[in-house]
């Protein structure tokens, strides 16, 4: 695989990881729920997700930054699974609305499992680790998809801050506690 080529699927890979950021940012306004300490958890998971895509951008593509994004992803999935398990039973509606029929923890679950699947599969490819001593430019694309992602955890992390104040966040939660005073 080409530098070129691995710089914009690792572009790309952000791009998705900033969608469902902002699909959750997006229902947490819009449909006005708050994410529960799990699906904070999650959020999290997924911007640690970015962080190898990040570094293969910068510093070209390496074993360790996919092990990276790996680790986030496996997280992520023990800690969807946890929720998907806390809401399984018949007649449980789950926490918050679902889209398409499924909840975003489930979502979640669904994305963390094919990126394991789709980093597996892309550290088969050993030639893309050949020429690692050599990046090459960055193209605005990738530029910014690494902004989007960091503006969209910035924002996360405001509106956690803002709901959970410095304590511990709310089991259910149903008021900022910043905002609340």
């Amino acid at each position: 695989m080409s530098p070129e080529r691995a710089v914009t699927l690792n572009a790309l890979s952000l791009y998705g990881v900033a969608f469902v950021l902002a699909a959750a940012f997006a229902a947490q306004f819009m449909l006005n729920e708050l994410p529960c300490p799990l699906c904070l958890l999650q959020r999290i998971m997924f911007t640690a997700l970015a962080i190898g895509p990040m570094l293969n951008i910068r510093f070209g593509p390496r074993p360790s930054h996919y092990a990276l994004s790996l680790l986030a992803a496996l997280v992520g999935a023990m800690v969807s699974t946890r929720q998907v398990l806390l809401h399984i039973m018949p007649g449980d509606a789950g926490y918050g609305s679902a889209l398409l029929g499924y909840h975003y923890y489930t979502w979640a679950l669904l994305g963390f499992v094919a990126a394991i699947v789709a980093l597996s599969a892309i550290l088969l490819f050993d030639k893309q680790f050949d020429n690692t001593l050599t990046t090459p430019p960055v193209p605005a694309f990738a530029r910014t998809a690494v902004w989007v992602v960091i503006g969209l955890t910035a924002l996360n992390v405001m509106s956690t801050l803002l709901e959970c104040g410095l304590s511990a966040c709310a089991d259910n939660p149903v008021v900022y506690e910043l905002l609340k005073r």
